[in-house]
């Protein structure tokens, strides 16, 4: 496969990517604000330009591309009713016990370092923001939201992480 091949590969992932994310509904502005509640307590001058600089950084990366284009494409999936059982009631349901939703969302803040775990750990128990929106059962029907909680969790916590590593030179 020559090189043009893969370059136009990575531009329709990166595409897939921000296109999902903007079919279900998650803006860069609510990724900001995420962003902004985990920092701004650590850096008070904190402005919406440079958490977007950083969310950016972050969504350029191909393993965070291919956790959103996976993720969302699984929440489709439970929401059309595609998935073989037991599979597809926990994920319509998004059952406690599922668990892998987690795992895809720490394999975004994984690129990033410990802290992102711990951003990631404080944004999926709080649910500020889109998150709490993302998560809401009620309004909803036949909406699957499985795994876009934790993505958009997992992108801010490693957008966070990078923040908070820049602040020593260390992203």
């Amino acid at each position: 496969m020559s090189n043009m091949n893969y370059a136009v590969r990575d531009e329709k992932v990166r595409e897939t990517a921000y296109h999902l994310l903007k079919e279900r509904g998650v803006t860069m502005d609510h990724l900001v604000e995420l962003v902004m509640y985990l920092q701004k307590p650590y850096f008070p001058d904190l402005d919406k330009e440079t958490c977007e600089y950083n969310i950016k950084k972050v969504l350029q990366k191909r393993e965070i591309q291919n956790a959103i284009i996976t993720g969302i494409q699984l929440d489709i999936l439970a929401e059309k009713g595609m998935l073989i059982e037991p599979l597809q009631e926990m994920l319509a349901q998004d059952e406690g016990l599922y668990g892998i939703d987690e795992v895809l969302a720490l394999s975004i803040v994984n690129v990033y370092g410990s802290i992102g775990f711990t951003n990631y750990g404080y944004v999926d128990k709080v649910k500020p923001g889109i998150l709490k929106v993302l998560n809401q059962k009620e309004g909803n029907e036949g909406v699957v939201h499985t795994f876009l909680d934790d993505i958009v969790g997992a992108i801010a916590a490693a957008a966070s992480s990078r923040l908070a590593h820049s602040r020593f030179g260390t992203r």
